[in-house]
C-alpha cells in the first residue's frame, strides 16, 4: 500500500515535469524560434529570473526532487521482490531521471543557460543560433526523459499486486 502511494507521488511529479516541458517544447519553443537573438536573450533573462526564484524555484525543485526521491523510496519499499515488474520499471524510471534530468540539467542545461545569459544583446556572438538550438535540443531530451519516467512510474503502479 505504501509503495502504491509513493509511486502515485512519483508519477504526479513526473507528470508535472512532463507537462511543463511539453509546454516549453510545443508552445514556447516555436515562439522562441521566431525571435531574433536580442529578443531571445531578453526572454531567457526574464524566464530564468522567474524560474530561479520564488514559486518558480519551488515548482522546479518539487518536480525534480519528487520524481527522484519518490522512486528511491518505492524501490526500498519493493526491495523484497527485486525481480517484480514494479521494481524493475521503477528502477529503469529512476535511472532515466538521474541521467535525463539531473545529469543533463547540471552538465549541459545550466551551463547552456550561462552561455545564453552571457551574450551581449548589442553584439551577439556568431554562435547565437547554434546556442539557441542547443537549448532547444536539451529541452527535447528532457521532454522525452520526463514522459518516459512518467509512463514507467504509472506502469510500475499498475503492476503492483492487488
Amino acid at each position: 500500500m505504501a509503495a502504491a502511494w509513493v509511486l502515485v507521488a512519483a508519477s504526479f511529479f513526473a507528470g508535472l515535469a512532463a507537462g511543463f516541458l511539453g509546454g516549453l517544447c510545443l508552445i514556447l519553443r516555436p515562439v522562441q524560434g521566431e525571435m531574433g537573438g536580442r529578443e531571445f536573450h531578453g526572454f531567457m533573462e526574464t524566464f530564468l529570473r522567474y524560474a530561479d526564484s520564488g514559486w518558480g524555484k519551488v515548482y522546479n525543485y518539487a518536480w525534480s526532487l519528487g520524481m527522484g526521491i519518490g522512486p528511491i523510496v518505492a524501490l526500498v519499499l519493493l526491495r523484497h521482490d527485486p525481480g517484480s515488474a514494479s521494481f524493475v520499471l521503477t528502477a529503469i524510471g529512476l535511472v532515466i531521471v538521474l541521467v535525463g534530468v539531473y545529469v543533463v540539467s547540471n552538465v549541459w542545461k545550466t551551463p547552456q543557460y550561462k552561455v545564453i545569459l552571457a551574450w551581449d544583446p548589442d553584439a551577439l556572438p556568431a554562435s547565437w543560433e547554434a546556442d539557441r538550438q542547443r537549448y532547444f535540443t536539451i529541452n527535447w531530451i528532457q521532454l522525452a526523459t520526463t514522459w518516459s519516467a512518467f509512463i514507467l512510474f504509472l506502469l510500475a503502479l499498475l503492476a503492483l499486486p492487488r
